[in-house]
């Protein structure tokens, strides 16, 4: 009976110990949840992706870091809060950082700790609306593979990278970190400032409100054009959801674009050539993932336009098809801003079937040992689309200011292309023709105002018979006049007049 008792005791003390909680549960682990944990951890350092069609399930409970301790915590994100997407596109790869990655805060340049010197705040664009102005960089910047010096900095929160101001300035061949209406003008807070240190330049839009929705808050964001080559979207406060944005009076867009310019005759005029505009990629992110603390970065990929031969041209490993074009020195896929001259000097068909022993023993047999020039060092200097401004407007009557901000800037966006060359012979021609018409419009004026002179008497002297003669004589007073004398018909007429 003692023994059963004594056995009852038991169970109930194992029970009450089950049932109490234990000092530093969850932190005290054992050897197998240590292992586990160490699992955890190398997980997180493999950092989470998620591709662009991947969203992660509302109230998903994932690890995230502790910004503070840089210890592991168990958080709720949001649908639209994902971390980092990463996607390839061709010409560049881009990584979207959401508001939880310390990395989107070290994507953003603070303007204001800045150097004074190197950051301007552009007047003009920061009072008006829907407004545009060329600005220089200090540095070649590399997009698509084109290295450009002059940029078009828009109060619609995009910068336009073409060299040829038209009136689809939205359409084509911008970085938009964010394209909408936006008005700078609304209020003296907002500005539109670029700072160029030699290695980054940034256009930041600071508290700036969208035209008929300024109840909504103001947005501050920026876009760093880096001399890598390197792109980034800097999100710091965006007061609402992009999706909500309406696209009826400004184009909405967030991402990169650009095309190439065709010269194509004129069905109407025919000696008139008309410039058609193709966008050969364009890069779209997703708006909804645009939150106030994002970042994207997009990191260019390798072109065809890298290589400066052809052994470097037709061996690339590279997505694009890469050929070399002789006449040009250039290797393309065919698809860039140069896709004009690519097709004038026949590039395409140049290339079927070449190799690069082939151009070189065709350089050799054409090239006279006379000559210390090659036959390609004509000029023959590329270039990018030529510079014609259709139009000042755009399609959302954003206006073009080239001279904006008394920056100085010229309206000499890029060099002249090559026109069709002029022969010298006719060159000389043209100004001894205008040299030979000047000479004799200036003997005339000398003749009529000098009658007495030499070359008047000359002409005089060898008038056609039907003019009238013309004698000088002197009068005593030392003074001279003259007489004209009438012709052969007058004299016969005279005479009969005396006679009767």
């Amino acid at each position: 009976m003692r023994g059963e008792l004594w056995l009852l005791v038991l169970v109930f003390r194992e029970a009450a110990r089950a049932l109490s909680p234990q000092p530093g549960a969850g932190h005290d682990e054992g050897p197998g949840s240590g292992w586990a944990a160490k699992g955890i951890v190398r997980g997180w350092n493999r950092r989470a992706r998620e591709s662009p069609g991947q969203v992660s399930e509302p109230d998903r409970t994932q690890l995230s870091q502790d910004l503070g301790g840089g210890t592991l915590a168990m958080d709720t994100l949001p649908d639209n809060r994902t971390r980092v997407v990463e996607d390839n596109h061709s010409y560049y790869v881009s990584r979207l950082y959401g508001p939880s990655e310390p990395r989107s805060r070290q994507l953003w340049v603070d303007v204001a700790e800045a150097n004074r010197s190197q950051v301007k705040i552009h007047t003009i664009l920061s009072n008006t609306h829907r407004q545009a102005s060329r600005v220089v960089l200090s540095f070649d910047f590399p997009f698509y593979g084109h290295l450009l010096r002059q940029i078009t900095i828009a109060t619609g929160g995009f910068i336009f990278m073409g060299d040829v101001i038209h009136r689809m300035l939205t359409a084509t061949q911008y970085v938009a970190p964010l394209m909408a209406n936006f008005n700078p003008g609304y209020s003296d807070n907002s500005t539109v400032v670029y700072f160029d240190n030699g290695t980054v330049f940034v256009v930041q839009w600071d508290h700036v409100y969208l035209q008929g929705w300024e109840d909504r808050g103001s947005f501050t964001f920026q876009a760093a054009l880096h001399r890598d080559g390197r792109i980034v979207f800097g999100y710091k406060e965006i007061p609402m959801s992009v999706p909500e944005i309406s696209s009826s009076q400004h184009p909405v867009k967030t991402g990169l674009s650009d095309a190439f310019m065709i010269l194509n005759p004129s069905p109407d005029v025919p000696e008139s050539r008309r410039r058609s505009i193709f966008e050969y990629h364009r890069i779209e992110l997703d708006p909804s993932k645009i939150t106030s603390m994002s970042a994207v970065e997009f990191t260019p990929l390798p072109t065809c336009l890298q290589h400066r031969s052809c052994d470097a041209c037709l061996s690339s490993d590279l997505s694009f098809n890469c050929s070399w074009c002789h006449v040009l020195q250039r290797c393309s896929s065919g698809f860039d801003r140069y896709r004009q001259e690519w097709m004038d000097y026949g590039c395409a068909q140049e290339a079927e079937g070449r190799t690069c022993e082939d151009f070189q023993d065709e350089y050799h047999n054409s090239a006279s040992p006379d000559t210390p020039f090659s036959p390609y060092d004509g000029d023959l200097t590329t270039t990018s689309s030529s510079l014609f401004i259709d139009s000042l407007t755009t399609e959302d009557d954003t206006k073009s200011n080239p001279y904006a901000g008394g920056d100085g800037l010229q309206n000499n966006l890029s060099p002249k292309t090559k026109g069709t060359p002029v022969h010298l012979g006719t060159i000389v021609g043209i100004v001894l023709a205008v040299l030979l018409v000047a000479a004799i419009i200036l003997a005339g004026i000398y003749i009529n105002g000098h009658p007495t002179s030499n070359a008047a008497l000359f002409f005089i002297e060898r008038r056609p018979h039907h003019w009238p003669a013309m004698k000088f004589r002197s009068h005593p007073d030392h003074s001279t006049y003259a007489e004209v004398e009438p012709s052969g018909h007058e004299k016969e007429g005279f005479m009969e007049a005396e006679q009767c």
